[in-house]
């Protein structure tokens, strides 16, 4: 019998929930997280419609939207409990377990005959083929959300895995905004050769592999090794049948390409996850040579600006910056990006606070760990970084600006972030813990001696009608 968290695996050996797809829509159908959706949404707006409104307590099944045969999936990892729930851990577990993946992968197994493979379509048509969504009111057009792009080092051979919005521009074709990431590094070396960079946009896979396509790491880490640690096995992939990327084998749908060298066209505006429209401007261009996918496969689309877009991207950043910031400064004791902060911006650390200036630094690390971080709070080990509200108490009482602000301008920072400059803006940093030197009663917060251990079911009840009758 497996473990809660877990499933059995063929060999009777255990795998986290997450590590199937069909797998974890089970887990979630069983208790009473996940919606079927009415055959006949509409793929223009109303996918994202249903979805939003369902976004955080259940997943969203769609049969037949807009009459295609192909059935979309939506809010696979809308809450963070759902996460550690994929992953097989309790919450409190999940940076842990997710940085040790990345410090320990699992070089992936290939295999020949792939679940992903069992339909090949050469002549492609992907509005066709495909049921691809359009998602907010101003976006350009039909996207792919949910795809990782798998793109491979030209030097060295090794795979990076990613996810970018891509706009589908024609029959074949597939406008990509491509940021200062792995993928485009890869591209720009193939492109000063004059050559395409051959890729594959992998739809419709396990919950653990979309979290590992999110790790922050260096350079020819391949994610997909990061997807095995994570599951506990080598993840079983399966080289492309038009290239030399290797993919997911049990995923749903891929679609296999090339970045066009000395390409460029329109694409945007669409719905991104600071919840404005990313502009209309002139990107790299996918040209597809073959899709591929599962009998009867399942689509997913990932809502711009929902809990999905926020949690997939946000929870495996702290587990990265947690990491970064403890290799300078034990006194880091756990990170957070907010959800105000499109948990991408805004960046909690708490610390145990040993020294003066302490604090300080560790807002010049946080802010050199990663170019999206705008402004970082630190606050001590008595405040909740997971509660706003204890943090922004913690701002309010213990902040002073002419002494614990850090300020630094004309700093690289988000392009999708509207109020810079082409993504170049200014960092600020609060430190809002106490003064070492501190009187013992200044900062003493207040407390009730024995509210936490009140079993309230034990000594009230809800007020009845008659409840100014019982007042004697």
């Amino acid at each position: 019998m497996s473990t809660p968290g877990m499933m059995a695996n063929a060999d009777n050996t255990s795998l986290p929930v997450g590590a199937s797809l069909r797998g974890w829509l089970d887990r979630l159908q069983q208790s009473g997280r996940l919606s079927i959706v009415n055959p006949g949404t509409d793929l223009r707006f109303g996918v994202a419609a249903v979805a939003n409104r369902l976004d955080g307590q259940s997943a969203s099944l769609f049969l037949r939207p807009s009459e295609h045969p192909v059935a979309v999936i939506s809010g696979l990892l809308s809450d963070r409990q759902w996460m550690a729930e994929a992953m097989g851990v309790e919450p409190s577990q999940v940076l842990a377990r997710f940085e040790q993946a990345c410090l320990e992968p699992l070089p992936w197994q290939e295999q020949n005959d792939a679940p992903c493979q069992q339909v090949v379509h050469r002549e492609v048509n992907l509005l066709a083929q495909l049921p691809i969504p359009t998602h907010n009111e101003h976006d350009s057009g039909a996207y792919i959300t949910a795809g990782l792009l798998i793109t491979r080092n030209p030097r060295t051979g090794v795979q990076n895995v990613s996810i970018h919005r891509l706009q589908v521009s024609g029959p074949n074709r597939l406008g990509a905004l491509l940021l200062p990431r792995h993928a485009l590094a890869f591209f720009q070396e193939t492109e000063r050769d004059n050559e395409d960079l051959e890729v594959a946009v992998v739809v419709g896979c396990d919950p653990l592999t979309l979290m590992a396509s999110q790790a922050i790491v260096p350079i020819d880490h391949d994610e997909l090794e990061i997807a095995g640690a994570l599951q506990g096995r080598p993840l079983p992939v399966a080289k492309c049948v038009t290239n030399r990327i290797r993919v997911p084998a049990e995923a749903e749908i891929v679609i296999e390409g090339r970045l066009l060298a000395n390409a460029r066209e329109e694409e945007g505006p669409f719905g991104e996850f600071p919840q404005y429209y990313g502009e209309r401007a002139k990107r790299h261009v996918i040209e597809v040579d073959a899709v591929t996918h599962r009998r009867s496969p399942l689509f997913h689309t990932i809502v711009g600006g929902g809990l999905e877009h926020l949690l997939l991207g946000g929870i495996p950043r702290e587990a990265t910056m947690l990491a970064h910031l403890r290799r300078s400064f034990p006194c880091v004791r756990d990170v957070h990006l907010a959800r105000g902060g499109v948990c991408r911006y805004h960046l909690y650390v708490q610390i145990d606070k040993r020294s003066e200036g302490e604090a300080k630094n560790v807002i010049l690390g946080a802010l050199g760990g990663h170019y999206d971080i705008k402004h970082v709070v630190v606050v001590d080990t008595d405040v909740d970084i997971h509660n706003p509200t204890e943090v922004e108490w913690a701002v309010a009482t213990r902040f002073q600006a002419h002494r614990d602000l850090v300020l630094i301008h004309d700093s690289q920072g988000s392009k999708l972030d509207p109020s810079t400059c082409d993504g170049v803006g200014s960092k600020v940093g609060f430190d809002a813990t106490v003064p070492l030197d501190a009187p013992p009663m200044r900062f003493k917060r207040i407390r009730v001696p024995g509210e936490a251990e009140v079993d309230l079911a034990a000594v009230s009840r809800p007020a009845g009608a008659d409840w100014q009758q019982q007042l004697g």
